[in-house]
């Protein structure tokens, strides 16, 4: 009898080929079809982490790596298709952007792809659009009602808590103070969120619509009956193509492909750790080495903004890395390594990020035209990038961003939080002292008087003209009455309004670039480059040394990471965004504009 699928993979592989126990493996017989296996557990990393080059990958796959593993399949002469299990998987708008467009390409190149879930949720019924076949474990629940976000006012609440939010903004859609001094949404506001939803929706109802081959009717009647169910009544509706036991998928697939199926895992394996344990001398020796970063032949590299953006330097997300914040003088670091190593033939710029610092943003954009002297830069944006976000990518020469993509936000906030009443009702007695004529336009007590709110607008209205300034130099023939005063738009309305180039992931920037570049062979390399632990170690403790309050990713034995822990567990994958904005709030503590936009906008 034959080997069946195992039921279990291991739980530290959040991307990995697996080889069924006891199937044969390469030097099989002519008439079976070897087909690569895809396991995509939790959430996939932008960025490698520091310490891979240490302790290798396992547990912590980048969405680059996931993309390149798909189309090694694609290219393959001996692999007839693919299967992909999701568990619990945490995919984004843009992460099932890309990698369906690289399912596409498999299919293209005439094999095979087969998606698998214990769970269909809108997500996992996007990307199993893009697949030949959706497969479903038996009670698989699947929900699939539509679309639903919540946005959190929160005037009453500071009210109540004695707390007057002083809050000023340039752009009538800018929105990103709305949750603090409105009880309910402005009318700007209102309808730049509701325009954006709408291409969210229409983009989704699109993919699934084209993929499963639903008209609107049809994908109407599955979202009435869907919206709790499960598997055999999605099957029913056409969204899903059968109910398999996981076990029992190989004889599956062996009727799909009309051959004996055996499972490859040569195709991606993960980072193995280069520590040896056994030797303590060595281990030592080891942990205090720095990586080498130098690149060995000619090279493109991919320069990560990933996180609020900060003044100074950048905060680790804990010891496997993400979660943290962008530093101007970390990333301009970085560019001067970019700008020495002649062997970096070009740039791309991956963007994920909400903005932050308006000084940082621009220090950035800076850094990006300094490079850009020297080689190509391109942009590659993958969720999101807004305010402060979309200034730094306006410094590149080309942008690509993919369909779900959200851009702009072009627009400044700025303000503070005014404790008096909180200060009467908890009995503090505050003394104000002061010299200068405006040293206390950023107390902790009294409100800003109308004098000192148009200090602030006039300062506001300055970095507005300044970032629109950059927009213009950055996106020749982009309509500032169209794209400007805080307006956000999905990757499809973007291109239309040339605020960017091209619908296109990562790989595609890097492919184009090496093409415009005439590159036949090229490695990749990612920066902020990799760490030495000590280095890690010290970004980690001291970050929890000068923030205490703050939690961190990464340390789950402290209790700050176990209160991260907490929120990640309650907030699920919109505490990445909630932490964001927490962030950026804080940082009115030192600086009073910013370019931040709305992160409590959770779509579920």
């Amino acid at each position: 009898m034959r080997c069946k699928m195992p039921v279990s993979m291991s739980a530290l592989s959040v991307l990995s080929f697996v080889l069924a126990a006891g199937l044969p493996g390469a030097a099989q017989a002519q008439d079976k079809a070897s087909v690569g296996y895809i396991e995509i557990e939790g959430a996939l990393h932008e960025q490698p982490s520091p310490l891979a080059w240490l302790m290798g990958s396992e547990g912590h796959t980048t969405v680059s790596a996931a993309v390149d593993a798909i189309d090694a399949v694609a290219r393959s002469g001996k692999h007839r298709g693919l299967l992909i299990r999701l568990k619990d998987a945490q995919l984004s708008r843009a992460n099932i952007d890309e990698i369906g467009a690289a399912m596409s390409r498999v299919r293209a190149a005439g094999k095979k792809v087969h998606l698998f879930s214990e769970g269909y949720s809108t997500a996992e019924l996007m990307l199993g659009s893009y697949a030949d076949a959706a497969l479903a474990q038996p009670g698989t629940p699947v929900m699939f009602a539509g679309m639903h976000a919540e946005e959190m006012f929160l005037a009453d609440t500071l009210a109540w808590a004695g707390v007057k939010a002083d809050f000023v903004q340039v752009g009538d859609y800018k929105g990103a103070s709305e949750q603090m001094v409105n009880s309910k949404p402005s009318p700007a506001w209102d309808q730049n969120i509701n325009q954006l939803m709408d291409s969210i929706y229409g983009n989704m109802r699109q993919t699934i619509g084209k993929g499963r081959k639903l008209d609107d009717a049809k994908l109407d009647a599955a979202m009435k009956s869907l919206w709790l169910a499960d598997a055999e009544r999605a099957v029913t509706a056409g969204l899903i193509d059968a109910v398999v036991d996981f076990p029992e998928i190989t004889d599956t697939l062996d009727k799909a492909y009309g051959a004996e199926v055996s499972f490859d895992d040569s195709l991606l394996k993960s980072g193995e750790a280069k520590l040896d344990t056994s030797n303590p001398f060595t281990m030592l020796s080891k942990l205090s080495q720095k990586p080498d970063t130098t690149p060995k032949r000619t090279t493109i590299a991919v320069l990560h903004l990933d996180g609020t953006i900060v003044d100074g330097e950048s905060t680790a997300g804990g010891l496997m890395g993400g979660g943290g914040s962008v530093g101007s003088r970390s990333f301009r670091a970085s560019i001067e390594e970019l700008i020495e190593q002649s062997l970096i033939k070009g740039v791309v710029v991956r963007i994920n990020s909400p903005g932050g610092s308006a000084t940082a943003s621009e220090v950035m954009w800076q850094g990006l035209r300094k490079l850009a002297a020297h080689k190509p830069v391109w942009v590659s944006i993958g969720d999101m990038a807004a305010s402060g976000g979309y200034y730094a990518a306006v410094g590149g020469q080309r942008i690509y961003l993919n369909q779900s993509s959200i851009v702009g936000s072009i627009g400044v906030v700025g303000g503070r939080l005014g404790m008096e009443g909180l200060y009467k009702m908890l009995k503090v007695n505050v003394v104000d002292r002061s010299r200068g004529p405006n040293a206390d336009m950023f107390r902790s007590t009294s409100p800003w008087t109308k004098d000192e709110v148009s200090l602030v607008r006039a300062k506001m209205s300055e970095t507005y003209d300044q970032f629109t300034a950059r927009v213009v130099a950055g996106r020749p023939g982009i309509d500032l009455t169209k794209t400007a005063e805080g307006r956000l738009f999905t990757g499809d309305k973007a291109i239309d309004l040339k605020m960017a180039d091209k619908i296109g992931g990562l790989r595609d920037a890097i492919g184009d670039l090496a093409g415009d570049l005439q590159l036949d062979a090229y490695d990749v390399m990612h920066f902020p480059g990799p760490k030495s632990l000590p280095e890690v170690l010290e970004d980690t403790f001291s970050q929890f040394a000068q923030s205490p309050g703050v939690s961190m990713p990464g340390l789950s034995s402290s209790p700050v990471g176990q209160l991260d822990s907490t929120a990640q567990q309650i907030f699920g994958p919109a505490w990445s965004q909630v932490r964001q904005h927490i962030v950026g709030v804080m940082q009115l503590r030192k600086e009073p504009v910013l370019l931040m936009s709305p992160s409590f906008f959770i779509i579920r």
